[in-house]
């Protein structure tokens, strides 16, 4: 219980000054979409050209899986490496204070990111 209130706290820090995966985008242009969206879960899909990143965002707890996968920088509170993302591959996270991502590869890179959580379903009036 102490685990997931400390991953709560942190991620309300973190909101508090850094956009969610969602809302950043790289240069003012979105880089995730929202797929699907209910009181369980927020499943988005992020699409990186070559030469495209992702400001400076934080992460809920969080799975993803490579569509389309590539060479990315990743540049965080540890420092900066690049990475080879191979499709198909997967991951899984508790969360993130704080990251930033470059697709320094040649390829279109595209990864799914399911949260837990969510908001719950909108529906018409």
């Amino acid at each position: 219980m102490f685990y997931l209130a400390s991953i709560t706290i942190v991620a309300a820090l973190a909101s508090a000054t850094l956009p969610d995966p969602l809302a950043a985008g790289w240069k003012g242009t979105p880089v995730c979409e929202r797929l699907h969206e209910d009181s369980s879960q927020r499943v988005l899909r992020c699409t990186f050209a070559p030469g495209v990143g992702h400001e400076r965002h934080y992460h809920a707890p969080n799975f993803g899986y490579a569509v389309a996968g590539g060479r990315m920088r990743i540049t965080d509170a540890s420092g900066t490496r690049e990475v080879d993302l191979p499709t198909g591959s997967s991951f899984a996270s508790s969360g993130t204070e704080w990251h930033e991502v470059l697709n320094v590869g040649d390829t279109t890179v595209v990864y799914l990111i399911i949260e837990a959580g969510g908001m719950p379903e909108r529906t018409e009036d």
